[in-house]
């Protein structure tokens, strides 16, 4: 229990760090900009509470708002895509269900199985955090390709980070 904790937290840590030192800094044309502190919600535990993974994804989202002056448009996503997770989970969810105590990843249950888990989770992510700031209709189809290229980027470096620096 103590050791989920910290692993968690330095998790958390490295993640923030990262996506403040590196991450947004990247930016082409204002379409791609990958966000992979997600990558905290998604490696959660299966059998979480759900009260404790929306704090968990608010409290992350407040996290990267405080230092971008965003003003609550990560936490709004990131609570959002933390409210969908169970959903996505049972959607995705093995013939014999999830084991207890197993984290998802693609060591427990594939990677055909994570790449879709992820997919689902970043693009909602980054629908209600693009669709958000936005907050009008008018320009929906730019608006869609920014969602989608920052998606595919936002995946690939969260496979890359669970391949080569996350190995649990």
């Amino acid at each position: 229990m103590i050791t989920d904790i910290i692993r968690n937290t330095g998790l958390f840590i490295f993640l923030l760090m990262l996506q403040i030192l590196l991450m947004d800094n990247i930016q082409f044309s204002g379409y791609i900009n990958p966000y992979i502190y997600i990558l905290f919600i998604i490696l959660l535990p299966v059998e979480i509470p759900a009260w404790l993974l929306l704090i968990l994804s608010f409290l992350a989202g407040l996290a990267v708002d405080l230092f971008n002056g965003t003003l609550g448009l990560h936490a709004s996503a990131t609570t959002f895509a933390g409210f969908a997770r169970p959903y996505v989970l049972r959607i995705l969810a093995p013939r014999d269900g999830y084991d207890t105590g197993v984290l998802p990843v693609p060591g427990n249950y594939g990677w055909r199985w994570f790449l879709a888990y992820v997919t689902l989770i970043v693009t909602i992510h980054h629908f209600a955090l693009f669709y958000t700031e936005v907050f009008r209709l008018t320009n929906f189809f730019s608006t869609l390709l920014r969602v989608m290229l920052s998606s595919l980027f936002s995946i690939g470096f969260i496979l890359i980070i669970k391949l080569v620096i996350v190995k649990r």
